[in-house]
């Protein structure tokens, strides 16, 4: 079960050191039917990313490739004024701050 997971992060590296995740990097808390949690840890540099709780109902791997996980950037950057316009936003949210939510 761990070589299958390995798959879903093979692609990603720790946020500290940037080393890879191998088998021993994730730990399986709990598998129940279509759930597992898990914990994943850097072996390298000791770094906790916490748990996941992952709704797995198969996790069969026909196409490792096809099971990565990849990191997609936006269209855009966000840039100094995006940052600037979102603080004003937040800042002059009232009361009714509700009304902006999507139904």
């Amino acid at each position: 079960m761990k070589k299958k997971l390995k798959q879903l992060f093979n692609n990603l590296c720790c946020s500290v050191c940037r080393h890879g995740f191998d088998e021993d990097s994730i730990e399986i808390k709990r598998e129940e039917a279509g759930l597992l949690v898990v914990h994943l840890t850097c072996q390298h540099c000791g770094k906790s990313f916490g748990a996941a709780f992952l709704g797995l109902t198969n996790i069969e791997l026909k196409n490792p490739e096809d099971m990565e996980l990849e990191v997609c950037e936006g269209p855009e950057a966000i840039n100094y004024d995006d940052v600037i316009d979102a603080h004003r936003f937040i800042q002059n949210l009232d009361s009714d701050w509700q009304k902006y939510l999507p139904k």
